[in-house]
């Protein structure tokens, strides 16, 4: 595994936007994207806000070749901001595939070109399933199961299954872009997407593939998927009359819960020797990339074990993996959820690791600008760290006014000495994932 694996292109899509540049902008500017939710009635929920991508910044018949929009109507909202981020990512790599230009030879030779994406558990469109549902009544005019299991179900719209199993992601970013090498859908909430990208470093350090379109999106924007949340205990109070931005605040004493948002990314991720022959941007270098798992006696993510070891186990072994010493570390990019249980592991694990660097050692959450993008926002924040890389900047700070132990308060926007950085997620199946992103040295 001598190869060394590079980022050269960055395909973010969230409410700031399709593109690293939108993002980017309101990460600098500390302008959050946090708003009552508009897209469906949320009034009856206690945390009725959300961060979601305007339909004005975002339609998926933009990014998709016209040979392939007959497959819209079996792409539901998550599939949708796959194809964005995929197209963006591309485009930022300056790659040629299949949906670019299908007369022209591809960049990467698509047998060598593969496809790991981060999906969650994605909701079903109330009202296709309401059309059914108000069919599967027995004689009294109850909705009944048995009748369900038989003429209701049929009432559903012809392929309907095939819009909502989560590897519709990979199948359709697969088919449009021409990635035949290896292919998975990784599935575990927030950590999905930084999983997905260590897998795609794996099986590129094995000469498996060249390079690997990478990392997760999903869209929790929904009825059901806020339900889960809710019942799950995971989201923050948004009281009538509050800023709904203000409401999330990663590591703050008055922290409650987190506030959903929609997006992710996909990372163009290639065998550096791949990236030079074909006189690509090399962005940032996956230096290092461990994952660790945590028990919780309870079942809906919020505790784990009190010392929290296996979240700084996995921060530790990204580091070993990436030859770096806590000391070399110039940021940390976390979750960030305000969900007091998961930010308490996480701020313990920082601690364990870093020592006295703690309080010091820069600590930037993107929750409080795009919200939580479920198995999407580990990529996401990647996406990010990677432009950091780039820009020697680090992003503005928010919401957060009393951390005690980590240098996550807020902070304007600046410019910042960057070698490396880690980027962590813990995540509400007790999935934890870690990764060192460094300044690329040709040498």
């Amino acid at each position: 595994m001598s190869r060394r694996v590079v980022i050269t292109g960055t395909g973010p899509i969230s409410a700031c936007g399709l593109g690293i540049e939108p993002l980017w902008e309101a990460l600098l500017e500390g302008e959050s994207q946090i708003r009552p939710i508009a897209t469906f009635d949320a009034s009856g929920f206690t945390s009725n806000a959300g961060a979601a991508i305007k339909s004005e910044d975002f339609n998926v018949r933009d990014v998709v070749p016209k040979t392939y929009r007959k497959a819209l109507k079996v792409m539901c909202r998550d599939v949708e901001l796959a194809i964005g981020a995929a197209a963006a990512a591309v485009s930022h790599a300056d790659m040629t595939t299949k949906a670019v230009n299908a007369d022209t030879t591809p960049s990467i030779e698509p047998t060598r070109l593969g496809c790991h994406i981060g999906a969650g558990l994605i909701a079903a469109d109330l009202d296709e399933l309401t059309a059914a549902l108000s069919t599967s009544r027995n004689s009294d005019g109850q909705f009944d199961l048995s009748v369900w299991g038989q003429p209701g179900m049929g009432n559903l719209t012809p392929l309907w299954l095939l819009k909502y199993l989560p590897n519709m992601l990979a199948c359709h970013v697969t088919i449009v872009h021409d990635c035949r090498g290896p292919s998975n859908t990784i599935t575990c909430c927030e950590a999905s997407g930084l999983l997905s990208i260590g897998e795609s470093m794996r099986v590129i350090e094995r000469n498996s593939a060249e390079a690997c379109l990478t990392g997760g999106v999903e869209s929790k924007l929904n009825p059901m998927a806020l339900l889960r949340q809710h019942f799950a205990k995971r989201v923050a109070p948004t009281p009538e009359g509050e800023d709904p931005a203000s409401c999330l605040r990663p590591f703050d004493p008055m922290a409650n819960g987190t506030i959903i948002g929609e997006g992710g990314a996909l990372i163009v991720v290639e065998a550096l020797d791949s990236a030079l022959a074909r006189q690509a941007t090399v962005r940032a270098e996956i230096s290092g990339f461990a994952a660790t798992q945590s028990h919780a006696d309870e079942r809906i993510g919020l505790g784990t074990n009190p010392s929290h070891q296996e979240v700084s186990d996995a921060m530790s072994a990204a580091l070993t993996a990436a030859n770096v010493s806590p000391d070399e570390i110039d940021a940390v990019f976390p979750l960030g959820s305000s969900i007091p249980g998961v930010d308490e592991a996480e701020a313990t694990a920082i601690e364990t690791v870093f020592g006295e660097r703690t309080k010091s050692l820069p600590v930037v959450p993107l929750t409080t600008i795009t919200g939580n993008c479920g198995a999407g926002h580990s990529a996401l924040v990647v996406a990010v760290a990677t432009q950091a890389l780039e820009s020697q900047q680090l992003p503005a700070r928010i919401n957060t006014t009393n951390s005690a132990t980590l240098d996550a308060n807020v902070n304007p926007a600046c410019e910042c000495e960057l070698k490396h950085v880690l980027v962590t997620t813990c995540s509400q199946g007790g999935q934890n994932a870690a990764v060192v992103l460094s300044r690329p040295e040709m040498n």
